[in-house]
């Protein structure tokens, strides 16, 4: 499949704004390699292989290893990650597949006994944000550089 367009060339103030989210997101008080994991784990979820690329080249690149990477998929019984990144993990799945329409107590209360309260908005954003690069990049068709 071809992309269908270049979203850069076409919104410059759209994407400049996307820009500025994802530069905020950078300066949370989530810690990087984290970051990068639930970038993973949400562009996983959400088809996007771009981002799904970008995101474990710069986790390898901050020294995340690959069994970790290629288990992100199956995080829960892979026994590799901490409770503090399941508990992430299990926030991000909730978040981006919200077709239930809400949250179970229990992967909240999961955050809350990892993350603080500036933790867990932190967190939120960072979702948000990839999740919306995931919906430029699926819907545009953009793919990664080979």
């Amino acid at each position: 499949m071809e992309p269908r367009l270049d979203y850069y060339a076409a919104s410059p103030g759209a994407m400049k704004a996307m820009l500025i989210l994802e530069a905020m997101t950078g300066n949370l008080t989530i810690e990087q390699p984290l970051l990068h994991l639930i970038k993973i784990r949400a562009s996983q979820l959400n088809g996007c292989a771009f981002c799904t690329d970008m995101h474990s080249i710069d986790a390898r690149r901050l020294g995340e290893t690959d069994r970790r990477l290629y288990s992100i998929v199956v995080w829960r019984s892979s026994g590799f990650f901490t409770p503090r990144e399941k508990a992430a993990l299990a926030w991000t799945e909730a978040l981006t597949s919200l077709t239930d329409g809400e949250v179970s107590d229990e992967v909240y209360q999961q955050l809350e006994a990892h993350f603080s309260e500036t933790e867990r908005v932190d967190l939120t954003m960072a979702i948000n944000v990839i999740s919306s690069w995931n919906r430029l990049a699926v819907g545009f068709r953009q793919k990664p550089c080979t």
